[in-house]
């Protein structure tokens, strides 16, 4: 099983903008009140087209979709919330926090991508929207795929219960933590404080207060042969823990992130990764801001099977 894909799923934004229902929970949200709505999609648009661009020129296979206009979708951008696609075949739908964000999950999509890839079972896991438990895709998920773990800071975006019958039902080992900012907040998603790579991690260990997690956190890592690449609250804050490990079609792999998070590394820091991949990053400040979300919220993986391959 792999860690990492060549196929990537992006949503160019037609909507978006700073959401009301999702800035409750995430304290990455703010507005630059310089800016009109206009302005701010625009220069969403502009940045996700510089990324994909970026992302193509290294080699991934971006598929890209256009959002619909109708409903507005001011999150559309960020699709690795509401599905994963999985090596042997599963889709995996997710129940969403945010009453808006539900319109992004888009059987459309997925019917597009089933004429290309083979797709052998649908779960869905959207129905516990109704008793106000959520799992938001691999915003809550950091998954590692090879040694069946999954990864999660609880929140309220992030069911403790939820979280367990995922990993029964799709066989991964569940390791349940807890991790907050510089306010004591809870961290609203696993994925902006920590991201998994083929052989290492890099992780906000400051935001996990508890000891005990802590330390299970680094015997996890030491037993899977992940070397532990520490970044400090203020980095997590310039989304340094929001990026996603990819790799070209010749197998050359590049961690993506935004230039915000590859400016906020230090020289060490970034010797340290790229001992184990390329770094490949791109300006998102805008859709940082506003979203609270950056490189890797933007990005689904497909690990699916071609078909004809």
């Amino acid at each position: 099983m792999q860690q990492i894909t060549s196929h990537i799923l992006m949503v160019r934004p037609v909507s978006f903008g700073y959401n009301q229902e999702t800035a409750g929970n995430n304290a990455f949200q703010s507005v630059n009140p310089d800016l009109t709505a206009l302005e701010v999609r625009d220069r969403a648009v502009k940045e996700f087209d510089e990324m994909v661009h970026r992302l193509r020129n290294a080699g991934v296979n971006v598929h890209v979709v256009d959002d619909s206009e109708q409903p507005a979708k001011p999150d559309a951008v960020f699709p690795n919330n509401w599905v994963t696609f999985h090596e042997d075949g599963r889709v995996v739908t997710y129940p969403m926090n945010a009453p808006t964000r539900r319109h992004e999950r888009r059987e459309d999509i997925l019917q597009s991508l089933a004429r290309r890839f083979r797709m052998t079972e649908r779960l869905h896991f959207e129905g516990a929207e109704e008793n106000n438990r959520f799992l938001e895709g691999t915003g809550s998920l950091i998954l590692d795929r090879p040694n069946k773990l999954a990864y999660a800071c609880l929140s309220p975006r992030t069911d403790d219960s939820l979280l367990t019958e995922y990993c029964e039902r799709m066989g991964f080992e569940k390791i349940a933590f807890t991790a907050v900012d510089g306010d004591n907040k809870q961290i609203y998603h696993t994925n902006v404080m920590m991201a998994l790579g083929t052989s290492f991690v890099v992780i906000c260990l400051e935001s996990v207060s508890d000891k005990q997690e802590r330390e299970m956190l680094l015997d996890k890592f030491a037993a899977t042969d992940k070397a532990v690449i520490e970044i400090a609250l203020a980095q997590m804050m310039a989304f340094a823990g929001n990026m996603l490990q990819v790799q070209s079609q010749d197998g050359t792999p590049h961690l993506v992130m935004s230039e915000q998070a590859y400016k906020s590394l230090t020289e060490a820091q970034i010797r340290q990764i790229e001992q184990h991949t390329r770094i490949l990053h791109s300006p998102l400040y805008t859709i940082e801001q506003h979203g609270g979300g950056s490189a890797r919220c933007m990005m689904a993986e497909i690990f699916l099977e071609e078909r004809g391959g």
